[in-house]
């Protein structure tokens, strides 16, 4: 069958948004050199996209790069960029828990269309959309945090923002013990946000092949129940599309928050 240039052109148009998908692939993530500074006024964080956790691919560019801790929030302008990733220093100058985090980073505008599993992201399959799914503008927001302990943590760290996607430790994240049972509350502007899909990647995914230590979920109230089986690092994943707020860009986001912690032996 011989296409008009009009239907070529759409075709092309859908295949280039597809290809495009499929690099949201990459997650975001935040990555201290220790999660326990003991007496040290910093740690130096790594910043990056990846499609294999903690293997740096491509470099997170944010101006929202900041720390919450007892010391109050404090933002991170001296940034080193690197082809592959980001690396600049948290500073801890006190006794306390800090929260690192990237900040909403507002990524490129591509399509996605509606299934009855959910919202899918164009390129996020395997095939292209269903013919007949409609396609609507959609814009990423992503946020990627770690914590880190000086001294005897505090709380103050562990307070939401009520803003966008956050999953909030409800235990001291010093104390995640690999075996046992690790809460977290996953908010949505502030409120629990039930029965969301929730992936927890594992650091020691890259040397045995077992990249992925589970797939969960929330509860009726929000809260996540993790037990992680083995020593080491971890990070969780949530993606949550709904639609944007009024003014916005687009008329739909989706939103991405991951958190890097480390599980102890118990």
């Amino acid at each position: 069958m011989t296409r008009s240039p009009l239907h070529a052109g759409l075709l092309a148009s859908l295949l280039s948004v597809w290809g495009a998908g499929v690099a949201q692939a990459h997650s975001p993530y935040l990555r201290p050199n220790l999660f326990d500074a003991g007496r040290r006024d910093h740690v130096t964080v790594e910043a990056a996209f990846t499609e294999e956790v903690f293997n740096a691919e491509v470099a997170m560019r944010s101006d929202g790069f900041h720390v919450v801790g007892p010391n109050g929030d404090t933002p991170i302008s001296a940034v080193t960029y690197l082809r592959d990733l980001a690396v600049f220093e948290a500073p801890t100058p006190v006794d306390g828990l800090y929260r690192l985090s990237s900040g909403p980073r507002a990524g490129r505008t591509t399509k996605m269309y509606h299934t009855p599993s959910g919202w899918k992201m164009v390129g996020e399959e395997d095939a292209p959309p269903p013919p007949g799914a409609e396609l609507v503008d959609v814009q990423s927001i992503t946020v990627a945090e770690a914590y880190v302990m000086r001294g005897v943590p505090d709380e103050a760290a562990l307070k939401p923002t009520g803003q966008g996607l956050e999953l909030q430790p409800l235990i001291q994240p010093n104390q995640i013990v690999a075996g046992e049972d690790a809460t977290f509350r996953l908010l949505f502007d502030g409120q629990p946000l039930a029965d969301a899909p929730v992936t927890v990647f594992r650091e020691a995914g890259q040397y045995d092949g077992k990249t992925i230590e589970t797939e969960t979920a929330t509860d009726a109230s929000g809260v996540l129940t993790l037990r992680v089986s083995a020593p080491g690092a971890y990070m969780t994943q949530v993606r949550y599309r709904t639609a944007a707020p009024a003014g916005s860009p687009t008329p739909y986001r989706s939103y991405t928050h991951t958190l890097t912690f480390t599980a102890d032996a118990g």
